[in-house]
């Protein structure tokens, strides 16, 4: 009896052991993931313990953990041929634009009926907006490759906004358009002034185009600072808000007028200065409103 209690307790003894040796070993599988992820390592996970189920666990997760590596390297491939396609395509498009813009000048040298002219001017028109739609392809590339760090620093924003509409008011003279600037207190806020003009004369650029009339500018802060662009649009338009500012989105009723660029480029450069972009249709008075909202100055 007593030597059956001392092998009952030894093998107790041994369970109790076995298992503080597993815990271990999942502690250590613990410790190994955690340091994969502080580390940014790739090594894969390491087991001392000869058990079958721990081995096996073990080797499931160094699969699941080279998949998911290779899956990582693969959308990092594509996203790097995705850019280097938009680069070759800007570049591989402004020689032969080069060359029509010097015929149609050297057109309009010549004698033309009136008829003529008018086709020339929409040559010409439509010539100048595959340059511009090239720009952005040249813009969007650079920007996506280049991995420029924002130069942060303290702006006033209504400022800075209304500096912007003024380089724009030939145009929107030219379309009879007014842009009404809600006025607030100034509002500082912490971002990169190169980015914000180009942020501000994009959004400009894309009420110029499709507004179908005067676009309203408001300026908010609470926690950010908010910048809404509100511009009246066709009733029949069909937006899709929420793809808005995704790439070469565009809506059936500006097909072939737009790439979606622009607003990507707003969406990309908001985001470098940790901000958000969003936009919303309000059906009731036909108007879409674009908004960006980065930190403000503290």
């Amino acid at each position: 009896m007593i030597i059956a209690v001392v092998l009952l307790s030894i093998s107790v003894l041994i369970l109790f052991l076995y298992i503080i040796f597993i815990l271990k070993q999942l502690k250590s599988i613990s410790k190994q993931l955690d340091k994969r992820l502080i580390e940014n390592t790739r090594q894969p996970l390491n087991i001392e313990l000869f058990n079958k189920t721990i081995t096996n666990l073990s080797k499931n997760i160094n699969r699941c953990l080279k998949l998911e590596e290779k899956r990582r390297l693969e959308s990092i491939n594509d996203q790097k041929q995705f850019k280097e396609l938009i680069s070759n395509i800007s570049h591989d498009l402004r020689t032969p634009l080069t060359s029509i813009k010097g015929y149609q000048q050297l057109l309009e040298k010549t004698p033309l009926d009136k008829h003529q002219v008018q086709l020339l001017k929409t040559a010409q028109k439509s010539t100048d907006e595959l340059g511009l739609l090239i720009e952005n392809f040249f813009e969007y590339s650079y920007l996506v490759t280049a991995k420029t760090e924002p130069n942060l620093e303290k702006i006033n924003i209504n400022n800075l906004i209304v500096e912007c509409v003024l380089s724009y008011i030939a145009i929107f003279e030219e379309k009879n358009l007014n842009v009404n600037i809600k006025e607030t207190p100034p509002v500082f806020v912490l971002g990169d002034k190169n980015m914000l003009i180009r942020i501000i004369e994009n959004l400009l650029n894309n009420c110029a185009k499709h507004s179908l009339g005067d676009i309203d500018i408001k300026i908010e802060f609470l926690q950010n600072a908010k910048i809404t662009f509100t511009n009246p649009i066709n009733q029949d338009t069909n937006i899709n808000v929420d793809k808005l500012f995704h790439r070469f989105y565009t809506s059936d009723s500006t097909r072939n007028k737009s790439t979606g660029l622009g607003l990507s480029i707003v969406e990309f450069l908001v985001k470098q200065m940790d901000g958000n972009v969003g936009a919303y249709l309000n059906k009731t008075d036909h108007t879409l409103s674009i908004f960006f909202e980065i930190p403000l100055f503290k």
